[in-house]
């Protein structure tokens, strides 16, 4: 009789992602019981494992809906999924953002979501979800640096050896010969890296301009902008006609977890971490997300080199010290 082992062992792959990242969904109904008002440190804390497994999960789910969607609908139609799950919650919270809020709600929606779903979805064609997972744990040191050269955070010497470390790691990463990787000929690690940019913008311009309000009507007002240009760039691709394929039912499901979960509710929990803490701290999630999405390549059949873990941990090493005093100071709260 024919085993069904590998049968059992394919699906795996595919619905335990889906399954670990609707998880932190389901714990943030609990959690989101907790009065904005109110800042744990512990509460922090745990927001953050939950934010960086799903969003680690992320990567593998890209690269399993890129088998059916092309880049531009990957990237807008995780987007798109998620303002539709926003729009009852913009409507009832309307009256809690005030007008003068919106250009960073914009600046928010292009650097945060719009931008970077782009760049990790055309990156995701060319890189393994390990890679990807390794380069992104750089946004704490461009948050760093962006915060110091345009929002006057103060700086400290030990911070700047961190960036330089961070740096040197990425270069390990981008120029190692593992299977999956790059040669110095192909620019695709760089899309990640300018993702991270991007990232570092959008954390210093919660922390600075939108921390005051509630994280959840920030969110839903985020993609009250992110909807729309979605929308726009997906009327003249294939996804409405694929999504709605019942052949496609599977990586319609992947890409609806990536919209709601990790796209929406994450990023209500990523904003709610930087009222809880800072955008510092908040940007530490990039510890874990390395974690979870090397545990998802290693499960794939990807192969990691030695330089690139070599790399992995001369990252986190830069961004432990670049991170430091913050960790300390959300310990002693």
């Amino acid at each position: 009789m024919k085993s069904n082992k590998p049968t059992i062992f394919a699906a795996a792959k595919c619905h335990v992602p889906l399954v670990l990242t609707i998880l932190p969904w389901v714990l943030t109904l609990i959690i989101s019981k907790v009065n904005d008002s109110s800042k744990s440190p512990l509460q922090a804390w745990i927001l953050l494992v939950l934010v960086a497994l799903t969003w680690g999960t992320s990567f593998f789910l890209i690269k399993k809906s890129l088998i059916t969607f092309s880049v531009t609908e990957v990237a807008a139609g995780r987007l798109f999924l998620a303002s539709l799950f926003f729009i009852p919650i913009m409507v009832a919270s309307r009256r809690q953002i005030p007008v003068d809020r919106y250009p960073y709600l914009l600046i928010s929606s292009l650097t945060g979501f719009v931008i970077p779903a782009f760049l990790f979805a055309l990156a995701g064609t060319k890189l393994n979800s390990s890679l990807s997972g390794m380069l992104n744990s750089l946004s704490p040191l461009f948050t760093l640096v962006i915060g110091v050269l345009f929002f006057a955070q103060p700086r400290r010497p030990v911070q700047i050896i961190g960036i330089l470390l961070g740096l040197l790691g990425s270069s390990f990463l981008i120029f190692s010969k593992g299977a999956g990787a790059l040669n110095i000929a192909n620019p695709y690690a760089f899309l990640i890296l300018l993702a991270t940019v991007l990232y570092g913008i959008n954390i210093n311009t919660i922390s600075r301009h939108l921390s005051h309000l509630p994280s959840l009507a920030m969110t839903s007002w985020t993609f009250a902008f992110t909807g729309p240009i979605s929308f726009v760039i997906l009327f003249f691709t294939d996804f409405f006609p694929k999504i709605t394929l019942a052949e496609n039912f599977q990586p319609s499901l992947i890409l609806l977890a990536l919209g709601l979960v990790g796209s929406g509710l994450a990023s209500v929990l990523f904003n709610r971490i930087v009222q809880l803490a800072s955008g510092l701290f908040a940007a530490s999630v990039t510890y874990l997300i390395p974690i979870v999405a090397i545990s998802w390549g290693i499960f794939d059949g990807e192969r990691i080199s030695f330089q690139q873990y070599l790399g992995m941990g001369i990252i986190l090493t830069g961004i432990y010290l670049v991170n430091r005093r913050e960790r300390l100071s959300i310990a002693k709260s």
